[in-house]
């Protein structure tokens, strides 16, 4: 017998007695849900006791405050050579302008150490030809720093002319920018930071032998903030 023929064989068996029995049943129980339902119902709407009362939620956000940094920043990426007249017969010279470099200090000066001095350095990579050329070495590139603005306080310096290894008057100061050298500094930090900032710049030379191979070259002159 399957379930739904078990299930058909109950209802026919059941007695009209039984049957009447059930339905009272059924209609009590359904009574009783109806009435939970309806308890539940008004004790949902029932009206709250006495007025409400409200709570205040306040919060004070103060402004974050950034601690101020010692940072730099150059003007351009690129700068192009140009020939121009060296003054002697044997060496040809090309020139051009580092792009403007910036010093910023946001610190104040309880928060700079006492005796800190902040520099930028200048370090020249070889010129390398575009077509296979010998490279010329780093030495061949000099400088003359020129500040733009190193503020009120006079604390703020240029650096030195670096001098390349084709002059020989020079020497022995005469390394071109193969190895750290400065471009602006102050000895005092805390001194100047007040000023906020400064710029500087420098004239560019490369100088080579009048043999030098014709064609593209070019170098990377890495500038680097320490204090």
């Amino acid at each position: 017998m399957t379930l739904n023929n078990t299930v058909r064989g109950i209802i026919d068996m059941t007695t009209p007695q039984h049957r009447s029995t059930c339905l009272r049943i059924a209609a009590a129980t359904f009574g009783a849900l109806v009435l939970t339902t309806v308890g539940a119902a008004a004790a949902i709407a029932a009206d709250s006791a006495g007025d409400d009362s409200d709570v205040d939620v306040n919060v004070s956000i103060s402004e974050l405050t950034e601690p101020g940094v010692l940072a730099m920043s150059v003007a351009g990426t690129t700068t192009t050579l140009t020939e121009s007249d060296s003054g002697d017969p044997l060496v040809r010279e090309f020139s051009g302008q580092l792009p403007t470099v910036t010093v910023t200090d946001t610190r104040t000066a309880d928060d700079i150490p006492d005796g800190a001095a902040w520099y930028v350095l200048g370090t020249a990579g070889d010129f390398v030809g575009s077509a296979g050329q010998q490279p010329i070495g780093a030495g061949h590139l000099g400088w003359v720093p020129r500040l733009i603005d190193g503020g009120d306080s006079g604390l703020v310096s240029e650096g030195p002319e670096v001098a390349t290894v084709v002059d020989d008057h020079a020497a022995p100061d005469n390394v071109g920018l193969i190895d750290q050298e400065l471009l602006a500094n102050t000895w005092s930090s805390g001194d100047v930071a007040a000023e906020g900032s400064w710029t500087v710049t420098a004239d560019l030379f490369l100088r080579t032998e009048k043999s030098v191979a014709a064609g593209d070259y070019s170098s990377t002159l890495t500038l680097s903030l320490f204090e």
